[in-house]
């Protein structure tokens, strides 16, 4: 199947479904697989609205942002869920409207939905984590990308158009980001 993220509405198209039918109107049969069958909505009232950066997906499940309604959501097996009601609903109600750009991304390192809510520029917002073991949001990042991305295992950041990667315990800069520390609280 596809699935077809609107602005309003989540859609799953039959895809790649075997049909019989005659082109030009003679009694000629042709078969074909290219065919985009029934268009079914995912129970729910919401969509991506305008902001298809927001989206993210990991093995069979999508995380995006309605930010018309105020949710981040997820699209897994048993359909759509508005993740933003663990703990968080009122936090983004409030904040997703006043939100210029919402980028997400999925941390497969870490097994952790990403988004930044940014606010006028790509400088300036807030970045929050969504992990599913939780089924909560467990943590405000210090880093604002302006995008992000995994790639074999590996976690990595766009700022200022440059390439980060994250998680490397390896060199000793635990909580630097962008070149600049910042000090971890609890």
């Amino acid at each position: 199947d596809l699935v077809a993220l609107c602005e309003d509405r989540i859609l799953k198209i039959l895809a790649n479904k075997d049909a019989l039918f005659n082109a030009d109107g003679s009694s000629n049969v042709t078969a074909t697989n290219r065919v985009l069958g029934n268009a079914a909505p995912y129970s729910g009232e919401f969509g991506i609205s305008t902001n298809p950066e927001s989206f993210a997906a990991e093995s069979y499940r999508a995380y995006f942002s309605d930010k018309v309604r105020g949710a981040i959501m997820r699209l897994s097996i048993d359909g759509l869920t508005p993740i933003s009601d663990h703990g968080m609903k009122d936090w983004f109600r409030d904040n997703l409207k006043l939100s210029s750009n919402i980028t997400g991304s999925y941390d497969d390192k870490k097994s952790e939905y990403n988004v930044t809510l940014h606010k006028g520029s790509y400088e300036s917002g807030t970045s929050v984590t969504f992990k599913e073991d939780a089924k909560g949001w467990v943590s405000f990042k210090s880093f604002v990308p302006e995008n992000a991305i995994s790639c074999a295992n590996e976690y990595y950041t766009f700022k200022n158009g440059k390439l980060w990667r994250h998680h490397n315990e390896i060199e000793g800069n635990a909580n630097t980001f962008y070149g600049i520390y910042t000090n971890s609280s609890v």
